[in-house]
């Protein structure tokens, strides 16, 4: 019948290298994101999550934001300043749904 087979006959022993206990897996602390502009951009999410200024897809938030304005919604005026300060950055003209196909 022959001597019993080992995982280790059939798959090639590995070890890992020690790592240093100083070193850390990741470098963002809980709670962190990874974007540049969080702050600004979980302020335009929160735009585009409420209904109040009506639908957020098929335009850019500044066109919203507009479309509320004139609409007597009263839309946040930071929301307004923001956009127009990086009007050129596609992450902060689209609404949040923008790359889901509808």
């Amino acid at each position: 019948m022959g001597r019993k087979r080992l995982i280790t006959d059939s798959f090639q022993v590995v070890k890992r290298q020690r790592q240093d206990p100083d070193t850390k897996k990741g470098s963002l602390q809980p709670g962190e994101c990874g974007s540049l502009h969080p702050a600004p951009l979980e302020m335009l999410k929160q735009f585009d999550l409420s209904w109040e200024y009506g639908p957020c897809t098929g335009i850019t938030r500044l066109q919203r934001w507009e479309r509320a304005k004139s609409l007597g919604l009263n839309p946040p005026l930071t929301v307004r300043e923001t956009l127009l300060e990086r009007e050129g950055d596609p992450s902060f003209m689209h609404c949040l749904w923008h790359d889901y196909p509808l």
